[in-house]
């Protein structure tokens, strides 16, 4: 199996926030969820944050990410080119 583009690695984590509803995903379960080294996750959770796509939401001495309506937009988009590649037999 090839690896993963940023991008693909973007939508695992778009994905898994989005199914944790509102009260978002811890970071470890995030990391676990997108299977993405804690590390890297660290880099991209920021990348995230800073285009819009995710929040950070706080909890006392905890936090969690929640996927923003931006990112929910994101998300589509990503899937519907992903769809639109594979009917022409494109392997992305």
């Amino acid at each position: 199996m090839p690896n993963r583009t940023t991008a693909q690695i973007v939508a695992d984590m778009l994905h898994a926030a989005s199914e944790s509803g509102n009260g978002g995903i811890g970071p470890t379960r995030l990391a676990k969820r997108a299977n993405v080294p804690h590390p890297r996750l660290q880099s991209l959770t920021k990348t995230l944050v800073g285009a819009g796509l995710i929040v950070r939401v706080e909890a006392g001495a905890r936090h969690t990410f929640a996927i923003t309506p931006k990112g929910r937009h994101y998300l589509e988009i990503h899937v519907q080119y992903h769809s639109m590649a594979e009917s022409f037999g494109l392997e992305l």
